[in-house]
């Protein structure tokens, strides 16, 4: 298996470049097994938000590169959340944070944001708010 980085992945969806494009599409056609680190969907969603694709845009380009046979990135259930609650308006990296923390007691946080929106994703662990701790 070959691990993909970002750039490879951000030329497929963006077709900013033509030539880059073309390589990418090519290879991705092969019957070679792909995968790429969490990391690099992270910043791939990043790289597309910064390139002002819509989070429905997103949701459907990542889509389409985890529907590919040959391409088999780790925890592709938590990515497949993730992306849902960006669509729902939760930032993506939280997401992808309280996913992977499934089977956890609670996701603690100082963002008052993130435990409201969260409430509104499809996540089995709690986020919760740190509260402060007045000296004794």
């Amino acid at each position: 298996m070959i691990a993909l980085d970002t750039n490879v992945l951000a030329r497929l969806l963006l077709r900013d470049d033509r030539v880059q494009f073309e390589r990418a599409k090519a290879m991705l056609a092969t019957d070679q097994q792909f995968t790429a680190p969490v990391t690099v969907l992270l910043e791939l969603v990043w790289v597309l938000e910064s390139n002002d694709c819509t989070a429905a845009e997103i949701q459907r380009g990542v889509g389409l590169l985890l529907g590919l046979p040959n391409f088999n990135p780790p925890q592709a259930w938590a990515l497949r959340l993730a992306l849902d609650a960006l669509v729902q308006g939760i930032d993506f990296a939280d997401s992808l944070h309280l996913a992977l923390s499934k089977g956890e007691d609670a996701l603690l946080t100082l963002d008052k944001s993130f435990v409201k929106k969260a409430g509104k994703g499809s996540f089995t662990t709690p986020v919760r708010l740190v509260q402060s701790l007045a000296p004794k």
